[in-house]
């Protein structure tokens, strides 16, 4: 007889919701504010800011701000969560490239959805899985994330900035956005 294991949090995070409803989309992100959420993973700082540089050039946003969580493995910080959508119209969160910080990057997704913000979540496909995985057991299986060519951590600045233009159709896509450019 097959048994079936039981799947655990790595992030040790116990709200848990059923709430599938993605936040409104903005239809363009003209003017708006955007948040990059740096998980402190090796590169997820150059990924983000080239995808700002991306947003400010293609589609014209306003403020592009940069935040950091404390620790990649674990969900995004009820304090830094409430300031991030205070002071953002949308937010992209990187980067996902082990298995437990790929699981918090989808969460720290689903986490701004269910509360009002838009956001796009990149890990690495070779930790695609882990965040199907996350995005399952919060409820919330068919939660679009983006997964990026992997490695991330051991690439130059100009090959970061490649996979931030092979990642921009997505953060487009997910968000929502027209493309102008």
């Amino acid at each position: 007889m097959t048994t079936l294991e039981v799947l655990i949090d790595p992030t040790g995070a116990a709200e848990r919701g059923s709430d599938t409803t993605l936040s409104p989309r903005p239809g363009t992100l003209a003017g708006l504010r955007v948040g990059l959420l740096d998980n402190t993973k090796p590169n997820a700082t150059t990924l983000l800011e080239a995808l700002g540089e991306a947003l400010r050039r293609r589609h014209g946003v306003g403020a592009v701000t940069m935040y950091t969580k404390d620790y990649f493995g674990t969900p995004v910080q009820d304090e830094l969560r409430d300031e991030i959508v205070r002071e953002c119209d949308v937010v992209v969160t990187a980067v996902g490239d082990c298995g437990s910080c790929s699981a918090a990057t989808v969460q720290d997704g689903i986490i701004f959805e269910r509360h009002g913000l838009p956001a796009v979540s990149i890990v690495s496909d070779s930790f695609l899985l882990s965040g199907q995985a996350m995005a399952s057991l919060q409820g919330f299986p068919g939660y679009d994330f983006l997964a990026a060519r992997h490695p991330i951590a051991s690439l130059s600045a100009n090959e970061l900035a490649g996979r931030a233009d092979e990642l921009m159709a997505g953060v487009e896509r997910i968000l929502g956005a027209e493309v102008t450019a």
